[in-house]
């Protein structure tokens, strides 16, 4: 989850009948929200969510499109309003939104994928994946934990070092 509100939405989701297994991935270190009580809501399983489209980036080809998950959302939202690019958070790895990415490939001419897991298996090659599959051509580049061993650290230093902090993204 992008951060705590999200994170009572999954937690409530999950625990609804008929939702089948979930994993969530719970984030280590502080939360992005001093104001983490909320009602929980029920997520559409599988289904992401558009956090920020630029004013300019209306009608033709786009240049950028930031996709996310996990609690990197929150400084890729910075970034995308400081450079002018889309940012969606996906939410959900498995099942990914073929709707959002059916979108993205069809109106960006560019895909950054930031996820705080691993960049090989993860939410990134689930994209890159899905856009073979779909007979989509389109630049991705994935940022996320490298295959190695990252020193340790605090969330902070950790986020630096393998470049998905805001400086990175």
């Amino acid at each position: 989850p992008m951060d705590e509100h999200e994170l009572r939405h999954m937690m409530y989701t999950a625990q609804l009948p008929d939702k089948g297994t979930w994993v969530i991935r719970y984030p280590r270190g502080c939360g992005s929200r001093p104001d983490w009580q909320c009602e929980m809501q029920e997520l559409p399983v599988g289904r992401g969510r558009l956090m920020f489209c630029p004013e300019n980036n209306t009608g033709g080809r786009k240049r950028l499109a930031i996709l996310t998950v996990g609690p990197v959302g929150c400084d890729a939202l910075r970034v995308a309003q400081e450079i002018g690019a889309a940012h969606y958070d996906m939410r959900f790895v498995k099942p990914i939104d073929g709707n959002i990415l059916k979108e993205v490939a069809e109106n960006y001419d560019c895909i950054v994928t930031v996820e705080d897991g691993t960049r090989n298996g993860g939410m990134g090659s689930a994209v890159t994946e899905w856009m073979q599959d779909n007979g989509y051509s389109i630049t991705v580049r994935r940022l996320g934990m490298p295959d190695s061993f990252v020193e340790h650290g605090t969330v902070g230093e950790l986020k630096s070092i393998v470049g998905i902090d805001a400086e990175g993204i």
